[in-house]
């Protein structure tokens, strides 16, 4: 089940860069402070919020913690998003055929003027 909290986790821009970050596979959280461009502690509280709403794992080795994505979490947001897709799609269709006829219209018009 997808809930609104779901989209205003990823809806932070400093959480948003860490899970673009971490696209690329499992990275230590030292490489995601280089990445992130903000001191740790701030980095290790965006994890933590990303890790209680279930998009990332962590794995302690060590004194080091690595992060990755779980993908699960974001298939269960695409399904969602699926369910609206189609309704955007023909709405999008719709506007693409009407602004063609507009288009059409508007050259008809000008070659009309220039005879």
């Amino acid at each position: 089940m997808v809930h609104f909290q779901m989209f205003e986790t990823l809806a932070d821009p400093t959480r948003l860069l860490i899970v673009e970050s971490l696209c690329g596979g499992e990275r230590p959280v030292s490489e995601i402070v280089e990445r992130a461009g903000i001191h740790q502690s701030g980095v290790s509280r965006h994890l933590r919020i990303l890790h209680e709403a279930g998009f990332v794992t962590v794995r302690p080795e060590g004194q080091r913690r690595y992060y990755a994505l779980r993908p699960e979490r974001f298939r269960e947001l695409d399904e969602w998003v699926a369910k609206y897709r189609g309704l955007w799609e023909a709405r999008l269709d719709r506007f693409g055929a009407a602004l063609e006829r507009r288009r059409t219209a508007l050259k008809d018009t000008s070659k009309g003027r220039r005879k």
